[in-house]
């Protein structure tokens, strides 16, 4: 999941970076086709004014990629009290090992510090019109896939991660049911009836969920056309995207109950998986509980009341 996770989100920075001004993308991408970059979305930094762009200061946190980063992106509140986001080269930054975790330990999602860094206007942008997706950047490309909204296009990029991991871990547990022996009554669980259905269960959790991922890229695809999604879209495709991640973490919770201690030792995949994708679930885009309240919001006629969305 941590290779999944990294892979998937740096395609999708270089995707954001093309929402930047033309200037700050013959930068990025002088030379190469792609750029490797972290990009830390809470604003967590604070900017000041100055002849020219911008100063920058402050830590940025949950930098996953940052370990291999050429440029990083990071989010931070300006001096009229307005998010930006703001785009630096890898030189700007200080690394801090701070990424010692259960689950998700291969993403080396540290922090990293920014000290008095000069940013140029060109390569800043306000938040609104960033997280929106129709930026003067992304109007330089024909395809309108570089002008959709950012959010749902994150709700993409990342679901076949949980997918993938569901499909991993039944890879793990299908494996571990066709040879396992319970120690002490040394019964064969291949031939066990409750293993037959808790498989089953595991198969059909894992056929249902590529199914609803397949779903989220086509309830998305439109606004690859039609640019921005009002809000009530918006609320259903956060929801399908919270209730993938609670299916499939969920799906291999059990299975990993089901499986025996064994599948708990450290050289288990299964057990990574059960590490990854619980930690992986708890990351503020798709907080259950979050997405659930405002679908439940919209849907009475009332305002969001969380600004992932």
């Amino acid at each position: 999941m941590s290779t999944g996770w990294i892979a998937a989100f740096y395609m999708g920075h270089n995707w954001m970076a093309l929402k930047y001004s033309e200037q700050a993308q013959a930068e990025v991408f002088e030379g190469k086709p792609y750029a490797l970059i972290p990009a830390a979305g809470a604003p967590t930094l604070s900017a000041t004014s100055v002849d020219g762009g911008w100063q920058v200061s402050g830590r940025a946190t949950w930098g996953s990629g940052i370990m291999h980063a050429d440029w990083v992106m990071a989010a931070g509140i300006d001096d009229t009290g307005a998010p930006r986001q703001f785009l630096l080269p890898v030189e700007d930054v200080t690394v801090d090992d701070v990424w010692h975790m259960s689950g998700m330990a291969g993403t080396g999602s540290n922090d990293f510090i920014i000290e008095e860094a000069f940013v140029p206007d060109y390569r800043t942008i306000a938040a609104a019109e960033f997280f929106g997706g129709n930026t003067a950047g992304s109007q330089l490309h024909e395809n309108p896939f570089y002008q959709m909204p950012v959010l749902p296009f994150i709700w993409c990029e990342t679901m076949a991660v949980f997918s993938g991991a569901l499909r991993g871990a039944l890879t793990a547990y299908d494996e571990s049911v066709s040879k396992r022996v319970t120690t002490h009554g040394r019964a064969v669980l291949k031939d066990q009836q409750h293993s037959h259905v808790n498989l089953g269960e595991a198969h059909t959790s894992t056929l249902i969920a590529e199914s609803l991922v397949q779903e989220q890229l086509r309830l998305t695809a439109p606004l690859i056309a039609g640019g921005d999604a009002d809000i009530e879209l918006r609320a259903e495709l956060k929801a399908r995207a919270g209730f993938i991640v609670e299916h499939c973490r969920s799906s291999i919770n059990r299975m990993a109950h089901a499986a025996g201690t064994s599948n708990f030792r450290t050289d288990a995949p299964l057990q990574r998986f059960f590490r990854d994708t619980n930690v992986l679930a708890t990351h503020a885009f798709w907080d259950w509980s979050v997405c659930r309240e405002q679908i439940g919001r919209v849907k009475l006629g009332l305002e969001p009341n969380n600004p992932l969305l």
